[in-house]
């Protein structure tokens, strides 16, 4: 169960990650995994396809030590999305976190 939490998550780090620079599967699995997440290229790559097919990432693909890598940058589409977590986040972790109460 904990697993459908944390895929929401994983997806909003992805899009922050690439509304920062272009990134690609191997450096979000490092960049997840510095998190806490333990996540296998199994389920990061689907992930950022399923992005890209939403509209919320364009793939670039360039050739990194003769091999094909594919890079992905956020859309204006997934900068919306971003901005709508971003506030969902906010208003919930004020809610969770009981910000301005002292609870000790």
């Amino acid at each position: 169960m904990l697993r459908e939490f944390f895929l929401g998550s994983i997806k909003i780090h992805i899009l922050y990650h690439a509304s920062v620079e272009p990134i690609y599967g191997s450096y979000m699995i490092e960049e997840l995994h510095s998190h806490g997440y333990d996540i296998s290229p199994g389920t990061i790559y689907p992930t950022l396809h399923h992005l890209e097919k939403d509209g919320l990432l364009i793939k670039e693909e360039r050739i990194v030590k003769g091999k094909i890598r594919k890079y992905y940058t956020i859309t204006e589409k997934g900068q919306e999305v971003l901005q709508g977590a971003k506030e969902q986040i906010r208003e919930l972790a004020r809610e969770v976190l009981k910000e301005g109460e002292d609870t000790t």
